[in-house]
């Protein structure tokens, strides 16, 4: 009887486990997002950035979120996981290693196809900094940029992009 209970036991672990594994976005789903929220906001237009700041809507997946900048103005329009971010000009801010990476954001989403950047953040409820890989991309017909990214640290910027083409 105690072989089933451990049986069960550890059925479930491993279910609760591979659930988990499964939460966590991925490069692909990084790019069917980003691109199906730009094409929300140019369609939308400006009435269309508040669902980007609710932490319940649809721009909040698996373990990440999509976020809304103005390159032109330099400031984060829509963020849903720090609201403080809304408004406030990004274009000096340096990640933890020193690099100003607001500016290769604007650089990489002015691309046709959007580009992916690498820089130091925090994880949500996280402490520190960690290796983010972010894909921005343009939004047609509009000043803003869409972008959403992972925590990785083992994929190439050069493999990423590859993934656009």
């Amino acid at each position: 009887m105690r072989f089933v209970k451990l049986m069960i036991f550890v059925f479930f672990i491993g279910v609760s486990t591979s659930s988990l594994a499964q939460e966590r976005a991925t490069p692909a789903d990084i790019i069917k997002k980003v691109h199906e929220a730009a094409l929300f906001l140019s369609q939308a237009g400006d009435p269309g950035l508040e669902t980007f700041n609710d932490r319940t809507g649809p721009w909040v997946f698996k373990d990440t979120y999509v976020f809304v900048f103005n390159c032109e103005e330099g400031v984060i329009v829509a963020h849903p996981i720090k609201a403080k971010l809304i408004g406030r000009n990004l274009m000096g801010l340096k990640d933890v290693k020193g690099n100003y990476f607001f500016a290769q954001l604007c650089d990489a989403a002015k691309r046709p196809e959007g580009g992916w950047v690498e820089y130091w953040w925090p994880k949500v409820n996280g402490k520190g900094s960690s290796r983010k890989i972010s894909l921005l991309l343009q939004v047609r017909n509009s000043p803003y940029q869409v972008g959403a990214g992972i925590y990785d640290n083992s994929r190439s910027i050069t493999d990423l992009e590859k993934l656009l083409y």
